[in-house]
């Protein structure tokens, strides 16, 4: 078999690897996704992909379909087996105890702590092993877990909309919508995928949201709201008990005992954080109080405020722009960000790896922000 033939034949069984795993996508917190398919003689025979913490690996779902065929069989797996003993025994063991041949990783483990020991161990036992095919597919895929693990935080995706003059509403206030029923959709399926959906107090005042996923079949997102000083109204819709996620609200420590009680009394779960040099809930300890709670992404929603909060915290991994066919002009319609702004071009954030989508009659622009 030619090298390049081989190349080939790796990258398209890590394809549907791929495939597989983007099946749990927002479903296995904090654990990664990953996707795993057997071929034996050319053919798949075990596929599998893992589909919620606590439920069996990607690697085992596929061996366990395989049965006898997987012995000397290429195993394509999006994530480097793992090699030790959590919520389940090690997938390097089961890969080893049945036999394979030869064993295919998209990427190593993003945890410094166990990068290389699932493949050394199958190399120690005989087994061909390859890194690396579809690897940055794999990273983007994972960039939720991989954020969480190394920097003990959510992977944060900021989603905006705007006119194509970069106006988010007119100078009246109205902006509902600008963007069509296609990329309104399109928002439901992030909310689906992420664990967070994240507005501040000023958007549940304007528009008194629900945060909820209106897909058949999809699932609420935990909701939660910046309110650094408890201004979040009573009769506020988030306390509709429709929504089976949980609500939470992240303030100040500094406020009164009586006033964090009255909302906890309405079954929200309160985040109490420092407070930031101009009175603000600090992101960063946010961020990091979510990591702690094993959430691994965080969808924001947020107005101009919070927006450019987020973006000057530093704590912004995506962005998810739809820009509609439109122009509202004037220069008291509202833009993207509030704020000060920078003072020189050579501060201002980089997206990379743009992707632009056309959504209907609108754009998205999606990329990484550095």
């Amino acid at each position: 078999m030619g090298k390049v033939f081989l190349v080939d034949l790796d990258r398209r069984h890590m394809d549907h690897a791929l495939r597989l795993a983007a099946r749990a996508v927002g479903r296995t917190r904090p654990n990664p996704v990953v996707g795993c398919v057997v071929v034996a003689n050319g053919k798949v025979v075990g596929r599998g992909f893992h589909p919620k913490a606590g439920a069996p690996h990607a690697e085992r779902f596929a061996l366990q379909e395989a049965g006898e065929k997987a012995r000397g069989a290429t195993v394509y797996v999006t994530l480097e087996p793992c090699s030790h003993t959590g919520r389940t025994p090690p997938c390097a063991d089961a890969l080893i105890q049945a036999g394979v041949g030869r064993v295919v990783a998209a990427m190593t483990d993003p945890n410094p702590q166990v990068s290389g020991r699932g493949m050394r161990r199958l190399a120690d036992a005989g087994i061909q092993v390859v890194v690396g095919v579809r690897e940055r597919e794999a990273q983007h895929l994972n960039q939720p877990f991989i954020t969480w693990i190394t920097q003990g935080r959510p992977m944060v995706t900021l989603k905006m909309a705007a006119s194509l003059d970069g106006k988010t509403a007119t100078r009246t206030g109205e902006s509902q919508w600008i963007t069509g029923p296609e990329a309104r959709k399109r928002v439901q399926s992030m909310r689906n995928q992420h664990d967070v959906v994240m507005v501040g107090i000023g958007t549940v005042l304007a528009d008194d949201p629900r945060l909820n996923c209106r897909l058949p079949g999809g699932r609420d997102p935990i909701r939660l709201v910046v309110d650094s000083h408890l201004r979040i109204p009573d009769t506020a819709t988030l306390y509709d008990a429709s929504s089976t996620a949980p609500l939470m609200v992240a303030t100040l420590k500094k406020n009164s005992p009586e006033r964090i009680k009255k909302v906890m009394d309405r079954q929200v779960q309160v985040i109490l954080c420092q407070e930031t040099a101009t009175g603000q809930v600090d992101l960063l300890d946010l961020m990091g109080q979510l990591g702690e709670r094993e959430i691994t992404s965080v969808l924001s929603e947020a107005g101009g405020i919070l927006s450019d909060a987020l973006l000057q915290a530093g704590v912004v991994d995506r962005l998810a722009l739809f820009l509609a066919p439109k122009l509202i002009g004037g220069q008291e319609a509202p833009g993207l960000f509030k704020g000060e702004g920078i003072q020189r071009l050579a501060q201002a954030r980089e997206v990379d790896n743009l992707v632009v989508t056309q959504i209907g009659r609108d754009l998205l622009l999606e990329g990484s922000i550095h």
